[in-house]
């Protein structure tokens, strides 16, 4: 695949069935709390892209042991309950955010001489916050840039943290790293959530695979004790479909009128995502959960409206519903995204100026921590992705109605999702269905 990749018109397509990758937050989750746990565990259904590679690379840096079958989805990791086997390594997170995150919390808090670094990418995006809480606890820190980002060194020895409070605005993942490595502290932590996601889709997840490997976490209100548990985990464990990679090919049942599952995404998904096909429904698609999978259907549609719509607690998606905005027989305004800004780009940001490139009336709305986007005609144009998978996956929804769409940048899938654009070529193949 080329620096740009034309994506082609599909006239007509009667029904699209597709599997996709493992969740890459269920992967990066399983793959923290397998390594803090007291056993050894078989995560099947993994996801291997940069992210979790990333992740993966880091764990073998710091000398666990960790086998990995890419061709069956598998990793066997060896857990050390919160012992690090090489407490002086140096890692590289490359640009996964939660590999950033849980990684940095988790080493700070066993102890230990680091030197970590990342991509320019990652080295942007906001550490501060999380490192502050740490910095008071006793670790410190020696910045190699700007302050309070990577890259730097991390010394940490007899950590003192009884109690935090942690703000959810900029990134959520700040909480799950402190929940999930917490479990190896001594005298446990006692941990308040505030922001505006407290009740978050990924705290939620978070909580519920602390739960399934053994952690039992006390919740009263927005605040969490997590005990010290000096043996957790499990033999094995089953990572879900990514709902999110999933929701591009949903998101094709309004966009081409036609029927579309996916393979083994269920209603039941802990994964915030799946709150997009309610979105899907809302424009008039039927939506069933069938044995394979979730059907939505687009087939009987006429048009579909634009949504009013808080995408705060499933904001991966906004992309997703931009991408379907110019085709709705309304406007769309998508509310509560604010916080998207401080993600792989300014989402905010890309979404405007990238619709604005194609010919499509778009404005943010202050009022509404949003933006509205007016139905409208597409002109040829060359998107940018900025380093930013979603931007290149949600926006060849565009291409695929008109034919007028070129993605810079393709192999920025990579990150979630490495096999994205060969299933998109699945679509002109088979034409009548596509099944990867």
């Amino acid at each position: 695949m080329g620096e740009i990749y034309q994506v082609k018109k599909i006239e007509h397509i009667e029904d699209i069935c597709v599997q996709v990758p493992g969740s890459k937050s269920i992967t990066n989750r399983a793959l923290l709390l397998a390594a803090l746990s007291t056993c050894q565990c078989t995560l099947n259904g993994v996801l291997f892209s940069d992210d979790s590679r990333a992740f993966l690379d880091c764990l073998l840096k710091l000398g666990f042991e960790v086998e990995v079958d890419e061709d069956n989805k598998k990793v066997r990791i060896q857990g050390t309950g919160g012992k690090i086997p090489d407490p002086h390594a140096s890692i590289h997170v490359g640009s996964a955010g939660t590999a950033a995150r849980f990684l940095t919390v988790m080493l700070a808090l066993a102890g230990g001489e680091y030197e970590l670094n990342a991509s320019s990418q990652m080295c942007k995006r906001p550490m501060q916050p999380l490192l502050k809480i740490l910095s008071k606890a006793g670790v410190e820190f020696e910045f190699q840039g700007e302050e309070g980002h990577f890259p730097f060194k991390m010394k940490s020895d007899s950590v003192c943290l009884n109690e935090v409070t942690v703000d959810t605005s900029i990134s959520s993942q700040f909480a799950s790293a402190l929940l999930m490595s917490s479990v190896i502290i001594k005298t446990g932590l006692n941990i308040l959530i505030c922001g505006d996601r407290t009740e978050g889709s990924y705290i939620k997840m978070t909580l519920r695979m602390m739960r399934q490997f053994g952690i039992d976490v006390v919740k009263d209100g927005n605040s969490y004790h997590v005990p010290y548990a000096d043996t957790f985990g499990r033999k094995e464990y089953q990572i879900e479909p990514d709902v999110s990679g999933a929701c591009y090919f949903y998101a094709m049942a309004p966009l081409l009128k036609t029927d579309v599952i996916v393979e083994n995404v269920h209603m039941d998904s802990m994964q915030g995502d799946i709150k997009f096909l309610e979105a899907l429904k809302r424009m008039g698609c039927l939506l069933s959960d069938e044995e394979k999978g979730v059907k939505i259907s687009g087939k009987e549609l006429a048009g579909y409206p634009g949504l009013d719509i808080s995408m705060k607690d499933f904001s991966d998606q906004t992309m997703t519903l931009a991408a379907l905005a110019p085709f709705a027989q309304s406007e769309t305004l998508i509310q509560n995204i604010g916080h998207i800004r401080f993600q792989e780009s300014d989402r905010i940001k890309a979404i405007l100026t990238e619709l604005d490139r194609m010919g499509i009336k778009c404005e943010e709305v202050p009022e509404a921590d949003g933006i509205r986007i007016y139905p409208g005609d597409i002109k040829d144009s060359e998107v940018e992705t900025y380093e930013d998978h979603r931007m290149a996956m949600a926006f060849t929804l565009i291409g695929l109605k008109t034919g007028k769409i070129k993605i810079k940048n393709p192999k920025c899938c990579r990150k979630t999702f490495e096999n994205y654009f060969e299933l998109i070529e699945n679509l002109y193949r088979n034409h009548i269905t596509a099944c990867c």
